[in-house]
């Protein structure tokens, strides 16, 4: 009898939390509003601040703000977005819940140009559009029963790195809780068809990703929750016909 109780209101659970991912279509589990999702990362943006460098080259974080603003416009999501360039050896980037974006100088060797740094500013804004550390945060509570981690103050919970983390802006990011794979080539995806919207070419992608893998720090695939270089490089080209769909230069 119990048994069938809670088959009953883990079925009504999960259809309550269905939902579909912009662009993609694909059905995720939410369990979250985007208002709790916006104020999440926002508590998170300004944790990262705390400590952060803010870099002082006025060309660079202008041409961080020219790209990411010029793709944000093409997104339709009317978010409060933010745009800021860190001073840090990380080869990183993340993009928050409610449209905050960070780019460290780290990463800028790699981009190379302005379509290269379109491609990664791209990439992140998918992931905030796919709802996927939402995603991931509804996964988390589903299979934590009673701990409700979005409704406790990042200032005082002890989950504060977890919550940081399944948002993408963890202090170890991509290493503590990384997206997941189908994440990571959702965001690749759903970040070549709105750099193309904004008037970037697409095929800067593989070229990107090209540069990253000779980095050489890549673990094994079966070791990460990130696609290997060859495989994300390999489902790009595939999905390249759909995204130079919606390129207009």
């Amino acid at each position: 009898m119990i048994k069938n109780k809670l088959n009953v209101l883990l079925f009504v659970i999960l259809l309550a939390g269905c939902t579909s991912v912009a662009v993609t279509g694909r059905k995720q589990f939410m369990l979250i509003d985007k208002g709790q999702e916006a104020s999440l990362g926002l508590q998170a943006y300004n944790e990262v601040l705390k400590t952060a460098k803010i870099s002082n080259d006025a060309e660079k974080t202008q041409l961080v703000n020219k790209v990411g603003q010029r793709i944000a416009a093409v997104t339709g999501e009317n978010f409060d977005w933010k745009f800021v360039l860190i001073d840090s050896n990380q080869v990183n980037a993340f993009c928050l819940p409610g449209g905050k974006v960070a780019v460290y100088t780290g990463i800028l060797p790699y981009t190379q140009t302005e379509e290269g740094l379109a491609v990664v500013i791209a990439h992140e804004i998918a992931h905030a559009l796919a709802r996927h550390g939402a995603e991931r945060m509804s996964q988390n509570q589903l299979l934590s029963t009673g701990l409700n981690i979005t409704s406790l103050s990042l200032g005082q919970n002890a989950n504060k790195d977890l919550i940081m983390a399944a948002l993408g802006a963890g202090s170890s990011i991509g290493v503590t809780l990384p997206y997941s794979r189908k994440h990571e080539y959702e965001a690749d995806k759903i970040g070549m068809i709105i750099m193309a919207m904004a008037g970037y070419n697409p095929q800067a992608t593989p070229s990107f990703w090209q540069r990253m893998a000779q980095r050489g720090t890549s673990a094994p695939e079966f070791l990460s929750t990130h696609p290997s270089d060859s495989k994300r490089i390999q489902q790009i080209q595939a999905n390249m016909a759909e995204a130079l769909r919606y390129y207009k230069p």
